[in-house]
């Protein structure tokens, strides 16, 4: 029987209860469109609770924050010292049914181990979890106990939520150094309960420039949003003269220096670009000061000045102290940490297994985040080399990161190491494991010249425009695709579309049976993905060119989840209209038909009877695909591009592409106007058509 509920709980302090929690959410709103998120237990009514906020936001739960909680621990407690356990267990009930009732699915959160009292003890959220019909996922923390001291607390805790009658669904050790690591995975080898174990990332536990402004209330001096999640992971007091005390920064170092010592603050903005020292991430001025107006005007002078400046109220003793204190804290804006704790995650989690366990019912909603979350799975199972040619953009080096922490491709970065090193760690980011490739390096420049000039020396290309063409950093990356060095590439966020494409039709070339290049859009709308093509390549494509528009489109989608039922777009629908633009349409759909006689596809057809199934009983009262279309085809760009767009700002739906189709190898391009999380949907998606073309 499926579970349509967990209770998440811990018996140690930091044991990573939201680390946990939000590995479980990723996993049910990939499946689920209406889940929601419970704690019996907070601290305060006049506070909102930060487990509580942070899942409501990052997953966009459709919940009130009242919903979510129980009551508050003085209420708790004095029910419980006036013997009313039972009441207090009853109403909890009450608020949670209720919750069960409306939602696909509920996962709890467990009371707080900093709540825990002789009052309140630790079974009772076995006794809430087993009064709830909720199976219980319980989280040990390895960092301050031995591996023998973990196993028998896995033992004694098993054991005891058995006897309390509670339903276990999974244990996951979290901390683990790689001794302990090993010495559990040799003691669990034949232990017969779900028990999952996660190693020690000392980044997860290191704070940011976020929690640094909130832990000790510091002000921003210089500050942009992106810095705020620059990790600090060491503080340095600058005490010594500037010659002494340069030797002893350290990489990601915050440093405390008072604002009229303008020698270190000067010597602090050389190691920046400084290929001989560390990159620090950020100053703090102590005593409310504020840098000499010269040495502002300095900073502020400097285009490629990124590190955060704060300042306090307090001394450098007091500054010190308070920042050795400040906690590091989970937020919805900390996306490089975030990307970070779901790779581990997902990386030693069974997945497959947990959603065999909890219950999925069949549904037709897709909403944005759900097909968002499939992507990155469906990526990370079958990883591929995405090649990513313009390493000197910002955007491009964030959305490589969060690939890369969240394990959904491996990227090759195409320029100078020492360049693209000096650029990501200035920025505060961690590159560390993707591969950089040097466009100069004679091994690939001499292979690729010779492939390039081989392949259209027929058509007249010199030795000389090979060489120049491959000099070109899109043709060097095609063909890295072409060659097997690269399994897909994405380029556009600082090329055209022309500069993109070029080089794929003459490298990598169509697929054999189709002679256009086209593209599709998903459109995410609130509770489904629609995909629309083509609003990105072709201008005015003839009857056959939009035929094969038509089926590289269907193809797009059923490879990505979405059953195509493709609408042939028209300013008429059926036999209602005449004229050469409705022609070409119902020409391209009897083409379609005689190629594809399975595929499901209406032509033409107006765009309200492909959508509205009340217009299309009107319309096309016998036709299975009006009013259930999935798959848009529009007949021109003109009216593609504006289609989408009309839509994507008046919806607010998400629209991920432009996504191109009928090549060899998944080669695909960006607006030059992308975000970085737009960057990081189209490589994923490259990675899944990589995966499917091997």
């Amino acid at each position: 029987m499926k579970i349509k509920s967990l209770y998440v709980c811990a018996q140690e302090k930091n044991a990573g209860s939201l680390f946990v929690t939000m590995g479980m959410m990723e996993i049910l709103k990939r499946n689920l469109h209406r889940v929601a998120f419970f704690r019996p237990i907070i601290s305060s009514k006049d506070i909102r609770d930060g487990d509580i906020n942070f899942m409501l936001e990052r997953y966009n739960l459709d919940m009130e924050y009242e919903d979510a909680y129980g009551f508050d621990i003085e209420y708790v407690e004095d029910m419980i010292a006036s013997k009313r356990d039972h009441e207090l267990i009853d109403q909890l009930i009450i608020k949670f049914k209720k919750l069960e009732n409306k939602y696909d699915f509920v996962l709890c959160e467990g009371i707080r181990r900093s709540f825990l009292t002789s009052t309140i003890s630790y079974d009772l959220n076995m006794k809430i979890a087993q009064n709830f019909s909720a199976s219980y996922i319980n989280i040990i923390s390895a960092k301050e106990i031995t591996a023998k001291e973990v196993y028998e607390n896995i033992l004694i805790q098993n054991e005891n939520g058995t006897a309390q009658g509670c339903k276990h669904f999974a244990t996951f050790i979290n901390r683990l150094d790689d001794k302990k690591y090993k010495s559990l995975e040799k003691k669990l080898k034949n232990y017969e309960l779900n028990t999952y174990l996660l190693k020690e990332v000392k980044e997860l536990d290191m704070p940011t420039i976020a929690d640094v402004i909130e832990g000790i209330g510091a002000k921003p001096v210089l500050l942009k949003n992106r810095d705020l999640t620059r990790v600090i992971r060491g503080v340095k007091v600058a005490a010594l003269t500037v010659d002494n005390f340069l030797d002893h920064i350290e990489e990601d170092d915050l440093i405390i220096v008072p604002a009229d010592r303008s020698d270190i603050i000067l010597g602090l903005l050389g190691t920046l670009y400084s290929k001989n020292y560390p990159n620090i991430n950020g100053m703090i001025f102590p005593f409310d000061m504020r840098a000499h107006p010269n040495i502002q005007k300095l900073i502020g002078g400097l285009e490629s000045f990124t590190i955060p400046v704060l300042s306090v109220d307090t001394d450098t003793y007091v500054t010190a102290r308070d920042l050795s204190k400040v906690n590091a804290r989970l937020r919805v804006t900390s996306q490089r940490k975030i990307a970070l704790a779901l790779g581990l995650f997902n990386s030693s989690v069974d997945i497959e297994a947990i959603e065999k366990k909890i219950s999925t019912n069949a549904s037709t909603v897709m909403t944005p985040m759900m097909f968002e979350y499939k992507l990155f799975e469906t990526a990370r199972l079958n990883k591929k080399k995405i090649v990513l040619p313009e390493s000197g953009d910002e955007r491009i080096l964030r959305a490589a990161e969060i690939i890369l922490r969240r394990e959904v491709a491996d990227i090759i970065l195409i320029g100078k190491k020492e360049e693209i090193k000096e650029n990501y760690l200035r920025l505060g980011l961690d590159l560390s494991r993707a591969t950089i490739v040097d466009k100069d390096n004679p091994k690939f420049v001499k292979e690729f010249v010779k492939t390039f000039y081989d392949m259209r020396k027929a058509k007249g290309l010199t030795l000389q425009g090979a060489e120049d063409a491959i000099n070109n950093v899109n043709y060097f990356s095609t063909m890295m695709v072409h060659l097997g060095y690269a399994d897909g590439m994405v380029s556009g966020a600082i090329h055209s579309t022309g500069e993109t494409i070029r080089p794929a039709l003459q490298i990598i070339k169509t697929v054999p049976g189709v002679s256009v290049v086209s593209s599709v859009f998903f459109m995410c709308l609130k509770t489904k993905v629609l995909v629309y093509g083509d609003c990105a390549v072709n201008q005015d494509p003839d009857a056959k060119a939009l035929s094969e528009i038509a089926i590289s489109s269907a193809k797009t989608a059923a490879s990505f989840g979405i059953e195509p039922k493709v609408a042939m777009l028209s300013y008429s629908t059926g036999d209602s209209g005449t004229g050469a633009d409705v022609d070409k349409v119902r020409e391209a759909t009897r083409l379609v038909r005689e190629k594809n006689p399975e595929l499901l596809i209406e032509g033409p057809i107006q765009y309200d009877a492909a959508v509205n199934k009340n217009v299309a009983k009107t319309k096309l009262p016998n036709s299975k695909v009006a009013g259930e279309a999935t798959v848009f085809i529009f007949p021109d760009l003109n009216t593609g591009n504006n289609t989408y767009k009309a839509v994507q700002r008046s919806s607010d739906a998400i629209a991920i592409g432009p996504i191109l189709q009928g090549l060899n190898k998944p080669i695909n391009d960006l607006s030059r106007g992308c975000l970085v999380e737009d960057i990081v949907n189209t490589v994923a998606i490259t990675a899944i058509q990589a995966g499917q073309k091997a």
